[in-house]
């Protein structure tokens, strides 16, 4: 069965909910997990082993993701970097956490999952890309994180840690002070952060948010990781490579996890920010790139068809879930951050917009999920059970016209995404009765 959002959920109604349920709530702050949140960029939706992908080798994720519970809907807020990330962080919706496209920095006084549990005596790290903000206030250390190793920007080569758009400008930090690597490759530098963070913090709980830049454009990788894929065409090779390291890291994490005597009792969370990307930056000869692969979903990243948002997505906690499986149940990435609240005993921020998703997870309960709303330039979707709509889509795909929005009677695009997963089928002259009350829906949601 498919859920959705109560979008009048209160911080009230939040506790009263936690309270009622024997679910933790009465042992989480006795006993309080540690917590990682791990965030791929530029993924695309069948690009791991466990989701099928026959090519590519994630036998560390894979193993994560067989102990833990893999969501087929798994939704991320917003189809784009910068604006997902303030949705991961915030337990907000993009346009409420001020991010509502990439640009806008996170502002100071929004809370987000490090800032909460740092006032639950958590030790907090952050590593990698973080894309919300540059300056005292709005890089990582003003948002709660105790510790920073990473970038502030979008996207760095991944050799010189430079940022190539605009100002030719150096962009790699240990907490406020820039800090220079060159040469290192950086993936494996996350990873490295990660681990240090994961073995002085046996202590006390802690929480790391690991932000790896792959696959993001530029498309870099080692040798070591290519010769791996010598079947591969050039483009899906380096693609592979990039996440191979990944894969890499995650698996030092988790050994490090179990080193330090802290693997079961770790909730964490495996996401991708946003969809495979066509940009020519990722792509082979200034050619619209073609290394991720969406699966059978429409449209790449910035779309809000599936391609641009439907993204792999689960959760391990040994101490809680002990088989793996599959679960049809919806999530989004702003549900993070409220579900780590009620794992850990911390009090929920207010104006958070995401769903507690512990009791979903845990003992297969229903997702607390009525409707799922995106706005994104231009574009605004919903999905409300199987039924989706689509308004002023852009596909973002290979096409000259792609970035351009469907026009016409295609404007108006309506999904039933039981039947139909890679939305080919506009069925808004079949059920013009679904077209109004998802239209009139989403208007109430956008106002």
């Amino acid at each position: 069965m498919i859920y959705v959002t109560d979008m009048k959920r209160t911080r009230r109604n939040f506790l009263a909910a936690t309270l009622a349920s024997p679910l933790l709530a009465a042992e989480a702050p006795a006993n309080r997990p540690n917590v990682l949140v791990i965030v791929l960029d530029d993924l695309g939706c069948h690009d791991m082993g466990y989701l099928g992908a026959a090519d590519l080798k994630t036998p560390n994720i894979d193993a994560l993701a067989a102990r833990g519970l893999k969501f087929r809907n798994w939704y991320s807020n917003a189809p784009v970097c910068a604006p997902a990330r303030s949705s991961i962080l915030t337990g907000r919706f993009p346009g409420s956490a001020g991010v509502p496209n990439n640009g806008p920095a996170l502002a100071h006084d929004v809370p987000t999952i490090a800032s909460v549990l740092k006032g639950s005596s958590y030790r907090t790290g952050a590593f990698g890309k973080w894309h919300l903000g540059n300056t005292d206030e709005t890089a990582p250390n003003g948002h709660g994180f105790d510790t920073f190793y990473g970038f502030h920007s979008g996207c760095v080569d991944y050799y010189s840690h430079r940022y190539y758009w605009g100002d030719n400008i150096h962009d790699l930090w240990r907490n406020r002070t820039e800090i220079f690597e060159d040469g290192r490759y950086l993936t494996e530098r996350i990873a490295d952060e990660a681990v240090d963070f994961v073995g002085r913090s046996r202590s006390n709980p802690f929480f790391g948010y690991v932000a790896f830049n792959a696959p993001h454009y530029p498309m870099h990788a080692p040798e070591k990781y290519k010769a791996r894929f010598p079947a591969l065409g050039k483009e899906r090779q380096t693609y592979a490579a990039m996440i191979a390291a990944v894969d890499d890291g995650v698996g030092r994490i988790r050994q490090a996890l179990q080193t330090a005597g802290t693997a079961d009792n770790t909730l964490l969370f495996f996401i991708g920010d946003n969809g495979a990307t066509t940009e020519t930056r990722a792509g082979l000869d200034g050619k619209f790139a073609t290394a991720g692969d969406n699966g059978v979903f429409k449209g790449f990243k910035f779309s809000l068809f599936d391609g641009g948002m439907h993204v792999p997505g689960f959760v391990w906690w040994p101490a809680r879930i002990r088989s793996g499986g599959w679960t049809d149940q919806f999530a989004m990435s702003m549900d993070i951050l409220p579900t780590i609240c009620r794992a850990t005993g911390a009090s929920v921020p207010d104006r958070v917009d995401g769903s507690d998703i512990l009791d979903p997870i845990v003992s297969g309960a229903p997702s607390p999920h009525k409707s799922l709303y995106w706005s994104q330039g231009g574009q605004l979707a919903t999905r409300k059970g199987a039924w989706k709509l689509v308004l002023n889509g852009r596909l973002y795909d290979r096409s000259a016209d792609g970035s351009k929005p469907l026009a016409g009677e295609d404007s108006v695009w309506l999904s039933n995404l039981d039947e139909d997963p890679g939305e080919t089928k506009n069925l808004r002259r079949v059920n013009p009765k679904m077209v109004d009350e998802l239209m009139t829906d989403l208007g109430r949601w956008k106002k």
